[in-house]
């Protein structure tokens, strides 16, 4: 009596299973939900590709920008010990962290450049052989060859004699220009060539306008000059 009864209630009892018109319809569902999924991936890869030059040339152009401040402000820290401290302080003890001064470059041209020293070097100094401190850089701007570092260490057998070797810190800088503040007439003024005062030595500016180029889109950046003469207001 009781295996009839429970015969019963399994015949009476509803399927579990999916009917086929179930399946299909969730192989339809997930399938556009794969498709959608799909689409958005490819649709934001391609927006992110889209202008992926552009923002790695304003990465490239901030980085290269925090780079030369960086440096500029290592070079007005005060020396410290050791070896490459105590030959900065016996080198420069009075002089200003950033100058201006004539420099003979390796096709034995002399003209004047923002030159700093590095106690400790520059990371862009690749030596011949073991890398030494006190090292005297500047920044020249080239047509066709972009922003130079121009570099050597005092330490050096021939310092005053040979020529300073040099870097390519970029080839996407096309133009450096100098801006110069009066503070009499308070008004800014941008030069693209370095000043000279009355007993033809260079002034040094306030800030240095660097100008990247790459793919006919201009981009400018600004670097303050540790040690500068006073300033005004900033030139927009």
């Amino acid at each position: 009596m009781n295996l009839r009864r429970t015969s019963r209630l399994r015949a009476c009892a509803p399927h579990s299973a999916f009917t086929l018109i179930e399946v299909l319809i969730a192989v339809a569902i997930v399938s556009m939900v794969i498709v959608a999924s799909t689409t958005l991936i490819f649709s934001m890869g391609e927006l992110w590709g889209r202008n992926s030059d552009v923002r790695l040339f304003d990465l490239h152009s901030r980085n290269v920008t925090r780079f030369l401040e960086s440096e500029l402000a290592s070079a007005a820290l005060p020396p410290t010990g050791g070896t490459a401290g105590a030959q900065a302080n016996a080198s420069n003890t009075a002089a200003a962290p950033v100058t201006i001064q004539e420099v003979r470059d390796q096709t034995g041209n002399s003209d004047l450049y923002l030159t700093y020293e590095l106690p400790n070097g520059s990371r862009l100094c690749v030596w011949p052989d073991r890398a030494l401190p006190s090292v005297v850089c500047s920044l020249a701007c080239r047509e066709g060859e972009g922003l130079i570092l121009l570099w050597h260490s005092r330490l050096e057998t021939n310092f005053d004699i040979d020529a300073p070797r040099e870097t390519v810190i970029t080839p996407l800088v096309t133009g450096m220009t100098y801006d110069y503040y009066d503070i009499d007439l308070k008004t800014w003024k941008n030069e693209t060539v370095l000043r000279k005062d009355n007993s033809n030595q260079g002034v040094l500016p306030q800030r240095i306008r660097l100008t990247f180029t790459y793919s006919g889109r201009t981009l400018e950046t600004v670097i303050d000059i540790p040690g500068a003469p006073p300033q005004g207001l900033p030139m927009l």
